[in-house]
């Protein structure tokens, strides 16, 4: 089977590299079709190609207005161009579209599959959000990472329920292999106390604010702030309480692992927002085995059932207080939670039974 994993803007490039690796793995033909990422290098195909026939011409800074500019410049063209490609596909698994209010006329004539990696944008434009809907009505089928994230779609959205198939994220385990990893810097690794790190982009949702109020009383540790800020920076800086230290930056994959392996608990206090299904970063933790602590929201609590993390309620600073002081105090509860993730990163939540399922449903959609 011929398949096309398309991420036009690469928003997700470890997800769109594990999932092609990992569908090569169980016999695919895979093409990852996508643009240059302009944060760091990203891995190179493992068993897939790699085509970057997006954005070609696009210039400027990562992030920066004149390049979000010379994307949406060559957005349209760069779509019409790609149908010709994917006839040559059996199937087109978009894992985002960049411009929905456009894209859903653009889709190819092939059967068509869109991973919800949001459920609803996070930060919306006017008419973004209705767009997107009708980006679900478009395609053929839909992965959604979480039962959660299933019923979002069809009790919140109206989305047709034989579209759309709960399929796991699974776990980053190809960031805890890579052939040169980077130390962390000297600042941190003379850190001796104990380290809680909450990691990835710094938005509003992501209850930075809440950790904040939480940490205030945590005794003997450290918490890492690790990420680039998508919100402003100075006021987060003017609430922190003592003990807390700031990354403000992006952390390219080579980098990623040194802050994981310090990590003795990695904390993703999420704000409530019918919006997340999934995270990248909870990926990631699995993958190295680290204890977890996760706000219920999403699909997060999903994950806490297996016994592969600790849950606390959205928003309460004091149940997060308590859970972060217990673990740690507590080496042996930590202990125990490392290996539920190590177990749901090898299981439930491998790439590999995520391939399964995918091709399962590709095979489904292809005549």
């Amino acid at each position: 089977m011929h398949v096309h994993i398309v991420d036009p803007s690469a928003y997700t490039p470890p997800y769109d590299h594990a999932l092609s690796a990992a569908l090569a793995n169980a016999g695919a033909k895979v093409e990852l079709i996508t643009s240059r990422f302009g944060y760091s290098s990203v891995p190179e195909g493992d068993g897939y190609a790699v085509r970057e026939l997006f954005y070609r011409h696009a210039r400027g800074d990562p992030g920066s207005r004149r390049r979000t500019a010379a994307r949406l410049l060559e957005h349209l063209p760069d779509m019409w161009r790609y149908r010709t490609v994917a006839e040559r596909a059996d199937v087109i698994h978009f894992q985002w579209l960049a411009v929905q209010a456009v894209d859903r006329y653009l889709l190819p004539a092939r059967p068509t599959v869109l991973t919800a990696h949001d459920l609803l944008p996070r930060e919306p434009r006017l008419g973004q959000a209705f767009a997107q809907r009708q980006c679900y009505h478009a395609v053929d089928a839909i992965v959604v990472h979480s039962r959660y994230g299933r019923r979002q779609l069809i009790d919140g959205l109206g989305i047709d329920a034989a579209k759309v198939r709960v399929i796991r994220h699974g776990a980053f385990e190809h960031l805890t292999v890579q052939p040169a990893e980077v130390p962390l810097p000297r600042e941190l690794a003379a850190v001796r106390a104990p380290v809680v790190l909450f990691f990835g982009l710094l938005r509003p949702y992501k209850g930075v604010k809440t950790l904040f109020e939480a940490w205030r009383g945590v005794p003997d540790a450290e918490l890492w702030v690790v990420g680039r800020p998508r919100m402003p920076l100075d006021p987060l800086r003017a609430a922190a309480p003592a003990g807390i230290r700031f990354v403000p930056r992006f952390v390219s994959d080579v980098e990623l692992p040194a802050f994981f392996r310090r990590a003795d608990i990695v904390v993703l206090p999420y704000t409530r927002t019918e919006r997340l299904d999934w995270s990248g970063v909870l990926a990631t933790a699995l993958a190295f085995g680290k204890p977890i602590v996760v706000s219920d929201v999403g699909g997060l609590g999903e994950v806490a059932a297996e016994g592969a993390a600790r849950l606390v309620a959205p928003g309460d600073a004091d149940a997060l207080h308590a859970a972060l002081v217990r673990l740690l105090g507590d080496p042996q509860e930590r202990e125990g939670l490392a290996r539920g993730a190590l177990s749901a990163a090898k299981g439930s939540y491998s790439w590999q039974a995520s391939a399964r399922e995918t091709l399962a449903l590709y095979r489904e959609l292809v005549p």
